[in-house]
């Protein structure tokens, strides 16, 4: 019996002994395609030749070094990177080990930015219904998702919720994408004054909605009219792209499709690409200049915050994404697995929607297209559909509570940025494989 704490204990899980490409090989041979990288992690596959000779270089020369002696030629190289190419207003770059770290950094910052300018009465954040920002507790505090809040509620902060920018869920027959972006800035806007705008610190939202709703991307404007409403009230915009960031929807940053520059920006996942654990804040000059001229100190800290050898590997992924001109691919490889999809199971009567942007897809299960009801959770069918698919020989990211955090089903697609057409080609067959076989198992109550 194995003495590891797993996620989920009961379950006996396969052992992952070597990875090749966009394949991970387990201890009896078998091949899993990893249509998901993990969680949308590794974005060049399982054995990248540079960055492990980046990892080995770093390794030798320096491992670690604390940051409250030192900093790293390392750290302040990928610090330079990113911000290079990050949106304008941003220009610096707070290292830490991943998703949730860098979410719980961004609370933290926003908070004590305010204070120190003497604002000490913005203490709210606003997020989104069906949103996901991490498991430590100010994240989770944030977040909209009903299930993974529940069991905490009692040590959670206060944290208040508006609706999500969810197309297939929440736009209205007949409302035009300009109009439902208006509604929405609208709800916004009038959560602030409910609040009282002068006590509101943030609003915080994920540029492409990731494991909670399955791939969703914001309308055409959403983003700048969201932005226009913080800017009328001196509210931060915190973007969390742990997992739609680093090049996953074919821009480095997501919210370059959006065009907009938020105050706060949270990266991890595809950072690292999953050969060390990292994650990052990037903050604005404005942010940044307020600490630097008050207190001179981040109330905050970790002891790997900056870790050389992660910020070494992550520095060889980033150089590789740009060198090899795997953006151009992430956009031309999503686009053939979205219209594969959509082509194959256009008369489907159990998918309801295929969305995404680049390799970051999602397909939504639902019992009956034309009413878009969901299947009784019973079923488990996302549970389900991983199974069939680990059969097959395929990772994917399939989760449950996509409609309220309870309720409905999807499958995120997230294969890493240098699958080629031929494999998009046999994620999708497999993958069409696992849903029918997962269907057929719960059979006539499927289709009552």
């Amino acid at each position: 019996m194995t003495t590891v704490f797993h996620r989920a204990p009961r379950a006996t899980l396969p052992v992952a002994v070597r990875g090749d490409g966009i394949e991970i090989l387990n201890s009896t041979g078998k091949r899993y395609i990893d249509a998901c990288g993990g969680a949308a992690v590794s974005c060049l596959g399982h054995s990248h030749p540079r960055v492990i000779e980046a990892i080995q270089r770093q390794v030798e020369q320096l491992p670690y070094a604390h940051t409250s002696f030192f900093t790293t030629e390392p750290a302040e190289a990928l610090a330079n990177r990113l911000i290079e190419a990050a949106p304008k207003n941003l220009g610096h770059v707070y290292f830490v080990s991943g998703g949730s770290e860098a979410m719980e950094a961004a609370l933290k910052l926003a908070r004590q930015y305010f204070v120190e300018k003497g604002q000490p009465q913005r203490r709210h954040f606003i997020a989104r219904r069906q949103s996901y920002h991490g498991n430590t507790l100010g994240a989770l505090a944030i977040g909209g998702n009903a299930w993974r809040r529940e069991p905490f509620l009692p040590i959670l902060i206060e944290a208040h919720h508006v609706s999500p920018c969810f197309a297939y869920r929440e736009q209205q027959a007949g409302e035009t994408d300009e109009a439902f972006a208006q509604r929405l800035a609208d709800e916004l806007e009038a959560k602030f004054l409910e609040l009282g705008p002068e006590s509101v610190a943030a609003f915080v939202a994920e540029t492409v909605v990731g494991a909670t709703a399955g791939a969703v991307p914001p309308v055409r404007e959403y983003f700048r009219k969201i932005r226009a409403v913080c800017d009328k009230y001196g509210v931060l915009l915190i973007l969390d792209e742990v997992m739609s960031g680093m090049g996953r929807t074919g821009y480095l940053f997501a919210c370059e499709e959006d065009g907009v520059s938020p105050d706060i920006l949270a990266i991890a996942k595809g950072l690292g690409a999953g050969y060390q654990p990292i994650g990052a804040t990037l903050v604005s000059n404005e942010i940044f200049d307020t600490i630097v001229g008050g207190s001179g100190f981040f109330q905050h800290g970790h002891t790997y915050i900056g870790h050389a050898t992660a910020c070494a590997a992550a520095l060889e992924v980033q150089k590789v994404i740009v060198e090899d001109r795997l953006l151009d691919n992430v956009k031309a490889r999503g686009e053939q697995l979205r219209a594969l999809l959509r082509e194959r199971h256009a008369n489907h009567p159990f998918i309801g929607d295929v969305r995404g942007r680049g390799l970051f897809t999602g397909v939504e299960l639902v019992q009956d297209r034309a009413s878009k009801a969901p299947f009784d959770p019973k079923h488990k069918l996302h549970a389900l559909i991983k199974s069939e698919a680990m059969k097959r020989g395929l990772m994917v990211y399939p989760m449950g509570g996509t409609v309220d955090g309870r309720i409905g089903d999807h499958v995120l697609i997230a294969p890493p940025f240098i699958t080629t057409g031929e494999q998009i080609e046999t994620i999708v067959e497999r993958l069409s494989d696992a849903i029918d076989g997962a269907l057929t198992t719960i059979g006539a109550e499927a289709a009552a």
